[in-house]
């Protein structure tokens, strides 16, 4: 780790009124000492790393330009957003990223009035940004919405439905294309950095938009022909037919490392009279620190790490993470079946789906950010016979529920859900806590919902999933690591709707659902250390529901508790459901349902987070002696128990 860095020009900038007091010849300075604190205080917290590298030239200019914060800033996902926050009054605090009581990783509105919106999830920030100008201009209020989005984000088809309505905005929207890959155009350098000055100049939409007003005026036909034209000759030489075409001045490609054509590009856009416009620039993700450079993708997101090696404190060897587990194991049971194949939206790593892909390449598909297109892809290969998994995190499978309703479960197709980051996550906080996929999943007609209570039940449920043809099948499993037990070599296929027995006893009932179950076993010791005899059973299915073990457990038990990590709606609420219908609610059955909070968690440790939600193993034990006392001393009352 390193001390905190010489910044003499950033220590005198605290908000962006600040950074418009400098003059443009100090801006580089500025920008050089912002990416060295940048990457000093991600070396002590972790985090996301080469993305808020890439854009320091582009936050410092933005901030230069515009009037944040009546200009509403909107950075789409918001993983890029360090350096922003440095710069608006978050510098004390920029080491606390990620910690319990600190800051976000992400933008975040209860943090800043320069995050007018918050962001976590991709695609987003024009159709915020728009919202944003439109009631600016509703209500002729100055400021602009202005959307800073990735070429890796522009996959989403969302992107597309707000470019698609944005010219009810006019002037008062301005989208920055982030295009950090190299994904669209070729490199830049002075001639397109003077054809950008120049498209963007005042004079230049003027003329553009006088001679749309003029070709409308003629003939359709000579209007088509004209506009073709047109469009074609723009496009040759811009590259920005696609977004004329939706309505926008396209103004590109720039370098988004100069801060010399950055500016003045910027400042025309601010100023012009036509809009909408999209500005298109090219950055390289890591820029300025040569490990990122060098590894974009690794240091994407990263542990604590020495500034000067740029080597990451890494945790020590323990058992395989889950994901890996899945990825592994699929691509196994691959070798032996042709019809498997594997989905995931831009996050191959996080869902193992890289381990599958390197062995079967031809059947690993990364369809980029766009879990609609996912769900519905993965439905059309169930439908001609494939054995289609979709791995996705359970917070990015939400933006996909109509297609998981409509275009898998109505039609009841095999399409196999890995949902992956299942349960509370730590340090990215509420915005990517798999909080709600049980409730969301349990409740559809047709769906299996499996939850892994271990690694080597992973390695069961996937290839139980492998084998269910005769409807859609989820399993789901958390971020981390595995809690050590020993992988099979010749995985089980599960009884569909049927849990197992790990402890028997008598009179306290612990029926988990997932990786809960460790607690729940560290419960039953402590129970039975009071003389209280106690069965753990593992659920397995939160549907089917076991009922038949459910009836048994719930009426030869004087107490049962249910235990998830889901949000209500979930496996509780289906017990519950059941033992209603059943007629086994009655004076003599104490139930109680252990969850989620109804709350979204800010980030800290994961263990805290668990704590904090009431689900480790000393609140089942005092949930069940509550349980008992309040019975007991209904009887001793004279009372019913109820």
């Amino acid at each position: 780790m390193s001390d905190v860095p010489h910044t003499p020009l950033l220590d005198t900038v605290d908000t962006p009124a600040d950074l418009r007091k400098l003059k443009p010849s100090q801006l580089r300075q500025l920008a050089d000492e912002l990416r060295t604190e940048t990457i000093s205080a991600v070396g002590v917290t972790g985090g996301h790393l080469g993305s808020g590298l890439g854009v320091v030239e582009l936050t410092v200019a933005i901030h230069y330009v515009f009037n944040t914060p009546e200009d509403r800033l909107v950075w789409d996902v918001g993983h890029q957003c360090y350096p922003h926050k440095i710069l608006t009054g978050r510098r004390s605090r920029i080491r606390t990223l990620r910690m319990g009581g600190g800051l976000s990783g992400f933008t975040k509105r209860s943090e800043s009035e320069y995050d007018p919106f918050g962001a976590a999830h991709s695609s987003t920030s024009i159709s915020a940004a728009l919202g944003f100008a439109v009631a600016n201009k509703l209500s002729d209020a100055p400021g602009k919405g202005i959307a800073v989005i990735g070429d890796g984000a522009m996959s989403a088809g969302m992107a597309y439905e707000a470019m698609n309505n944005a010219e009810a905005a006019g002037n008062r929207l301005v989208v920055i294309l982030n295009d950090n890959d190299m994904s669209i155009a070729p490199p830049v350098g002075g001639l397109s950095a003077y054809l950008a000055r120049l498209i963007s100049s005042h004079e230049y939409l003027g003329l553009r938009s006088l001679a749309k007003r003029a070709i409308r005026r003629v003939s359709r036909r000579l209007s088509s022909v004209a506009g073709k034209a047109e469009e074609y000759a723009r496009g040759m030489a811009t590259g920005g037919t696609l977004f004329e075409e939706l309505g926008f001045y396209y103004v590109g490609p720039i370098d988004g490392h100069n801060l010399d054509h950055l500016i003045p590009v910027l400042e025309n856009v601010r100023d012009a009279e036509e809009g909408p416009i999209l500005v298109h620039v090219v950055t390289q993700k890591g820029k300025g620190y040569a490990p990122a450079e060098n590894s974009a993708d690794k240091y994407h997101g990263v542990q604590k790490f020495d500034v000067i090696t740029g080597a990451q404190v890494k945790a020590p060897p323990g058992p395989p993470a889950y994901q890996n587990v899945f990825g592994e194991t699929l691509a196994k049971l691959a070798d032996a079946d042709s019809r498997i194949c594997a989905i995931t939206a831009a996050m191959p790593s996080g869902t193992g789906v890289d381990k599958f892909a390197k062995a079967h390449p031809d059947r690993a598909f990364d369809v980029g950010i766009a879990e609609q297109h996912a769900v519905t892809f993965a439905a059309g290969l169930a439908a001609q016979g494939m054995r289609p998994f979709c791995a996705i995190y359970s917070t990015f499978l939400q933006r996909a529920y109509d297609q998981v309703v409509h275009d898998v479960a109505i039609q009841n197709l095999p399409v196999r859900f890995a949902i992956d980051r299942a349960g509370l996550v730590g340090a990215d906080g509420a915005t990517h806590a798999g909080s709600f996929d049980i409730a969301y999943l349990a409740t559809l007609p047709n769906m299996v919902v499996m939850a892994a209570a271990d690694e080597a039940e992973l390695v069961h449920m996937t290839y139980t999933a492998a084998e269910h043809d005769s409807g859609p099948i989820a399993l789901r499993y958390p971020r981390g690591n595995g809690v050590g037990v020993e992988l099979p070599q010749v995985p089980q296929k599960l009884e569909i709707g049927k849990g197992r027995i790990v402890r028997e006893g008598k009179k306290v009932a612990i029926l988990s659902l997932g990786t809960r179950l460790a607690e729940a076993l560290k419960a039953a010791d402590a129970l039975e250390a009071r003389g209280l005899s106690t069965t753990v059973a593992d659920l397995r299915f939160a549907k089917p529901l076991d009922e038949e073990l459910i009836r048994r457990l719930l009426t030869t038990h004087e107490v049962a508790v249910t235990i998830e990590e889901g949000a209500i709606g979930g496996l509780g609420a289906h017990v519950l459901t059941f033992a209603s219908d059943a007629g086994l609610i009655d004076a003599g059955l104490k139930l109680r349902t252990m969850r989620l909070p109804d709350l979204f968690q800010d980030q800290d440790k994961p263990e805290k987070q668990y704590d904090d939600a009431r689900l480790n193993a000393e609140h089942i034990v005092d949930t069940v002696l509550t349980a008992l006392r309040w019975n007991e001393a209904a009887v001793a009352d004279g009372g019913v128990r109820a």
